[in-house]
């Protein structure tokens, strides 16, 4: 898919040579009730991983959420005054349940909010806090954090009965949890639906707000993202139709499966999971939390054709010896979340079915997921993040704000409607993030550089590594390390050093042999690298890399990690 570059008094603008048309319709609308979804009303939509005896097709998926949504208005006032105005908070595993309540919550003109399975109940506490949550949903596995939470919030003993268990299995259920801490009765009613709102108005699609998601903080305090009906549709549809395209044109006997093992508090969970396998008319099948061993014989069993995963994924799949036959029906392997360095890429690919090919997309929770799509007639193995998807705008700057020439570095900025309406309640961040005269460029904070009618990732803005004048991408010496065949994992940081005006490069590395010591690294990263790269910051070994949820290297851990170590030579 050609790209095109247009010199205009707003900059050097990039787009690709296609758009597709967007629908004017709300999300449930357009998964359900639209001839875009290839999801019937027999098909088996969600189904769990572990007992696929447990299932729900479209239809029943349908029925419970229309019960769901008349419980929130019921016995919440969910909608009450208004769609868009009551967050509801889930805390959950994945499980194939949950998607009939984030459709019922929208359904009932609420903010469907997810929070990470792993946050602690000060981090979810804050979460909900922050986000003014009127409800707060959650699984056995999760239930004591939730009430520990939504205690320190303020909400009353065991939460005020704003604490609500979701069945896992078997009839779909709602109980609050009472003053005692008991389960009360059920809150869905099967007799008692709720229909959606139907929405056509252009303007009502984009300024509405159905999703509130946290960023993951990796850099500094979580900010709630806010997408709209539009988003979610936009971004549903532009890849969705690429992708139907080629298999109507190239690959008619295509039957899309995949395999829900990312969080569902982030965006790859949520539009990858809930959203982009109903369009697209194929089952999801739900992992409750990851486990390497078990994703490699769901991957198997099922016959897993299409997945979108994380570079550490990829990492196991290409340094596993458990890794066999068991990717043979995979056709679509897509990385995104991090850079994914051009020898782990081939390393991972080599792995997987025999014309599956890993490509790399790119985008965040504030593009709702993918800004970047390699067209699935293509492939590349120059480690880029592929071509801008159809109706989107980039643009790339530098620190004073001016776009540089193609082939130069430089921020990159986009526009479109899979670009977010702004943080919930911050001001200030929306200040810092969006530009132009209808103040609709976001500035992504990742460094870019445009060739050969694709994108490649530098690296993040605030971990560009300053040295003598030169910048050092951390993502670049990681994927270096990682081609090491005597290491399993590796994050770099900057550290200062004692000029105070220069940070220099530190590696942190998980070895697979003991044996491998630190100069040995050095000397290797030496020979391969320009000499501002060197690792002069030295290398750290550790047992684990520290990482979010959805795969990012945890850099402010490995800074305080830093600190700690340079208090205790004191």
């Amino acid at each position: 898919m050609a790209t095109i570059v247009e010199k205009t008094a707003e900059g050097i603008i990039y787009r690709a040579a296609k758009t597709y048309p967007i629908p004017d319709v709300d999300i449930l609308t357009l998964l359900f009730d639209t001839p875009n979804s290839l999801a019937k009303p027999d098909t088996k939509i969600h189904i769990s991983a572990a007992n696929p005896s447990l299932s729900i097709t479209v239809s029943q998926c349908r029925q419970l959420t229309e019960s769901t949504s008349s419980a929130l208005r019921r016995h919440f006032g969910i909608g009450t005054n208004g769609p868009g105005k009551d967050i509801v908070s889930v805390i959950s595993t994945g499980h194939y349940l949950l998607p009939v309540l984030s459709y019922g919550i929208i359904g009932a003109g609420g903010v469907f909010s997810a929070a990470s399975a792993a946050s602690t109940a000060g981090e979810l506490s804050k979460q909900i806090q922050g986000a003014e949550s009127r409800v707060l949903f959650c699984v056995e596995g999760t239930k004591d954090v939730a009430v520990k939470a939504a205690e320190e919030a303020g909400w009353g003993t065991n939460g005020g009965g704003r604490v609500v268990v979701m069945s896992e299995e078997g009839e779909w259920s709602l109980r609050s949890v009472d003053s005692n801490g008991d389960l009360g009765q059920q809150l869905v009613d099967d007799g008692k639906r709720l229909k959606w709102e139907r929405i056509t108005n252009k303007k009502q699609l984009q300024e509405s707000l159905v999703v509130l998601i946290y960023s993951s903080g990796t850099t500094g305090l979580p900010k709630g993202v806010k997408l709209s009906h539009q988003n979610l549709v936009a971004e549903a549809v532009i890849p969705g139709d690429m992708f139907k395209s080629w298999v109507s044109t190239s690959n008619p006997t295509f039957e899309y499966r995949t395999l829900a093992h990312l969080p569902t508090a982030h965006i790859a969970g949520i539009q990858g999971y809930l959203i982009n396998p109903f369009y697209m008319g194929g089952p999801v099948y739900w992992m409750p939390r990851f486990s390497f061993p078990e994703f490699l014989a769901y991957n198997k069993r099922y016959r897993i054709t299409y997945f979108f995963t994380v570079p550490p994924i990829y990492l196991l799949i290409a340094k596993s010896p458990l890794v066999t036959d068991q990717f043979k029906t995979l056709e679509v392997a897509i990385s995104g979340a991090a850079p994914l360095g051009k020898e782990l890429q081939h390393a991972a690919s080599e792995k997987l079915g025999p014309n599956c090919f890993i490509s790399q997309t790119w985008g965040l929770s504030e593009t709702t997921g993918s800004a970047t799509v390699m067209p699935f007639d293509m492939t590349d193995d120059t480690g880029s993040v592929s071509p801008l998807i159809p109706n989107m705008l980039a643009r790339i700057i530098d620190d004073d704000g001016r776009d540089v020439e193609p082939g130069q570095p430089g921020e990159v900025l986009v526009k479109g409607p899979v670009v977010c309406k702004g943080y919930y309640n911050n001001p200030a961040a929306n200040q810092e993030a969006f530009s132009g005269e209808n103040v609709d460029w976001f500035h992504t904070g990742d460094i870019a550089v445009f060739k050969n009618g694709m994108f490649y990732i530098v690296d993040r803005k605030k971990e560009l590594i300053k040295y003598k004048g030169l910048q050092v991408a951390p993502a670049e010496l990681e994927a270096l390390l990682l081609s090491h065949d005597r290491i399993l994992d590796a994050a770099v940081i900057g550290v200062d050093v004692d000029d105070g005006t220069n940070e220099v490069p530190r590696g942190y590395v998980v070895r697979k042999d003991k044996n491998l010591g630190e100069e040995e690294i050095k000397a290797w990263v030496k020979e391969q690298v320009a000499g501002h790269k060197q690792l002069r910051g030295g290398v750290v070994f550790l047992d684990e890399i520290p990482k979010s949820p959805a795969g990012k290297i945890l850099r402010k851990e490995l800074r305080a990690l830093a600190k700690r170590a340079e208090g205790a030579k004191l």
